[in-house]
């Protein structure tokens, strides 16, 4: 029977990732109970395990006394003497307890409580191995569909991929292997329930984390994120060894790097720039691919002012905005972007000029239309008063 107990303990130990130590608590507290359930208490049993062999033995610890009134905790002399001549009164005698003996309800409930001390601890080993993965990835794989949610299998449990988290337009197929980011494990009764994200920022972080060496040790850093899920990213990186890029680090040789992630992300555009600690020359990197004149940063104010040339207008402010948003986004700073024909026509020209931040633009004057298409401008913007200005423009050509 022990050597039976053992293989057990030791199947379990190996296949739940249970100590043998818990397991053994667990019979003892077991044994206690059928005990309790046996004799009515169990104030004076001990039981002893040997952690080696399994071998155990269960016993109460009775007082000798003439005569006995409560048969639990004492025993007579008469009695202890058959044990054990050298006892005498007010002894307390070992007797031990023969198992065997309990009744078909006491071992059920001995075998029940060992039962859910097993569950608990199951319980317990899986949320501390998913806790020690929140706020990093995963990867699971696609079981089905429920509702619009999308259950997936992280290997020895379970989660729902909730719409809101989903990526607007993607679509998994069932036995599909994806990556998500882990936002919470919480402990629940019914096992570790795991909260994951498909749009979070930190998802791209740690995508670079994993294909990047760079990123992983340290020497590149990510300094900002900003993300619209599914459509583009905007990443500011900086280098603590001057010998090595930070943006081509993260890009890769012929972009292997960032073409991986953007496969994972299903094609979603991300934008690598250099971070500065000078809010204005970060701003400018920032509006890339746009190029800008002049940027006059309130850092106190978390402003910025932004002088661009009229043919880039339309692209510092991107598609619905969304280039001049996550610029924003990105650097922590409210953008105001203005055309140059725009400054001059508001008289705050001067406010420029005493920054002695602006210069000239040579191509204000004559756009080079090998660098500027009118009909993809005017698609990107969403500002009006652009589109008219660009319509304009058309006009006099």
């Amino acid at each position: 029977m022990n050597s039976e107990l053992l293989e057990a303990l030791n199947v379990l130990e190996k296949e739940k990732n249970i100590s043998k130590d818990t397991l053994l608590e667990a019979i003892e507290q077991s044994l206690l109970q059928a005990c309790k359930n046996h004799f009515g208490k169990a104030d004076n049993v001990k039981v002893f395990i040997d952690p080696v062999t399994c071998e155990f033995n269960v016993h109460a610890e009775k007082t000798v006394v003439e005569k006995v009134e409560d048969p639990i905790m004492e025993i007579s002399l008469e009695n202890a003497k058959q044990l054990n001549s050298k006892y005498e009164l007010g002894d307390i005698v070992n007797v031990e307890i023969k198992s065997k003996e309990f009744g078909r309800i006491a071992t059920m409930n001995a075998k029940n409580v060992i039962l859910q001390k097993i569950r608990e601890e199951e319980r317990k080993v899986l949320f501390e191995e998913y806790y020690q993965k929140e706020k990093d990835i995963i990867t699971g794989i696609v079981q089905r569909y429920v509702g619009r949610n999308v259950s997936v299998n992280l290997g020895k449990v379970d989660t729902v991929l909730m719409e809101n988290e989903m990526v607007k337009g993607e679509v998994f197929r069932p036995t599909e292997r994806i990556k998500l980011y882990v936002l919470e494990v919480k402990d629940t009764p019914k096992g570790p329930k795991v909260v994951v994200s498909r749009t979070h920022p930190e998802l791209v972080k740690r995508l670079f984390e994993s294909e990047v060496t760079e990123v992983k040790d340290g020497t590149v850093e990510i300094k900002s994120i900003a993300r619209e899920a599914g459509s583009r990213t905007k990443m500011a990186v900086w280098s603590n060894n001057p010998d090595v890029d930070p943006v081509g680090a993260c890009v890769g040789m012929n972009g292997v790097r960032v073409n991986t992630i953007v496969e994972e992300l299903r094609g979603e555009k991300i934008d690598i720039i250099n971070w500065d600690e000078n809010p204005a020359i970060l701003i400018e990197n920032a509006l890339s691919p746009a190029k800008v004149i002049s940027v006059i940063a309130d850092d106190d104010e978390k402003t910025a002012k932004v002088i661009v040339p009229d043919y880039q207008l339309s692209l510092a402010i991107g598609k619905e905005g969304q280039n001049a948003r996550l610029a924003a986004k990105l650097t922590g700073f409210k953008i105001d972007i203005k055309s140059e024909t725009q400054v001059r026509e508001s008289g705050e020209l001067d406010e420029y000029l005493m920054q002695g931040d602006y210069e000239e633009d040579a191509d204000t004057e004559a756009a080079d239309e090998d660098t500027f298409d009118y009909e993809e401008a005017y698609e990107e913007t969403s500002d009006k008063e652009t589109e008219d200005m660009l319509n304009e423009e058309g006009d006099q050509e």
